[in-house]
């Protein structure tokens, strides 16, 4: 990862956690030097996050972030499961390679793994998160639809809407364990669809997987209002 990559990733995940607050106003310098860098790569992240939709430009200098509200989280998450649902449908139709199979059961063993332990805490949830990307990544790529890939980074800057950001509750983490042993047991399923070339099936199940996070209105509620609690971890799909 370059290093004004390196910085784009860093601001997002500070608007997603709410280090920086809906209209807040975000300036080059000030962010440049909190961050110890220089300006150009903050001035470039600026307005890559404005296009993604979490920056607004403010009339005069500078940028303030925009307010996402629980509709448009929705609307995202809408979105996220056709396109999903759409490459897991042509990924059972066309069948999976090898390789493929082998990375997707290796995401699902290695879950397993993780849900059998005793202790789950924050790092057990990053791990989980990690293998979570890398079998939605597999199952997107494994499709041949380079559309679907470049439909979805638009929604991959909305936190609870993207694979790659993950809001969990940390004062509840033994229900926040409970909701993502759910979503685990559904690529179980999905995995089985997909060696079986159920395409329907593995569509269905690809969008039941995406609408999961509707289940629980309550964190939904508590990230859109920047509730304290909430630890939003990324990882880049």
């Amino acid at each position: 990862m370059d290093h004004g990559h390196q910085v784009l990733v860093r601001l997002r995940e500070m608007i997603a956690s709410g280090e920086f607050k809906p209209g807040e106003r975000i300036i080059e310098i000030p962010t440049a030097e909190r961050l110890g860098v220089s300006r150009l790569p903050i001035r470039l992240a600026l307005r890559i996050l404005e296009q993604e939709g979490l920056l607004e430009k403010l009339p005069r200098r500078g940028f303030a972030v925009r307010k996402i509200g629980q509709q448009e989280i929705l609307g995202a998450i809408e979105v996220r499961g056709v396109l999903e649902g759409l490459a897991a449908r042509l990924v059972a139709q066309k069948g999976l390679s090898e390789e493929e199979a082998t990375v997707l059961q290796d995401c699902v063993d290695e879950g397993d793994t993780l849900f059998a332990q005793a202790e789950f805490n924050l790092e057990t949830v990053a791990q989980y998160h990690r293998l979570n990307v890398l079998f939605h990544q597999t199952i997107v790529k494994a499709s041949g639809n380079v559309a679907i890939e470049l439909a979805l980074v638009k929604l991959n800057s909305l936190p609870f809407a993207s694979v790659g950001s993950l809001v969990v509750d940390s004062l509840r983490l033994s229900s926040e364990r409970a909701r993502l042993h759910y979503a685990h047991l559904q690529h179980h399923a999905l995995l089985q669809a997909l060696r079986a070339g159920q395409s329907a099936r593995a569509e269905a199940l690809m969008k039941e997987h995406a609408h999961a996070p509707l289940l629980f209105n309550d964190l939904l509620r508590q990230f859109a209002n920047h509730d304290a609690g909430l630890t939003v971890i990324t990882e880049q799909p």
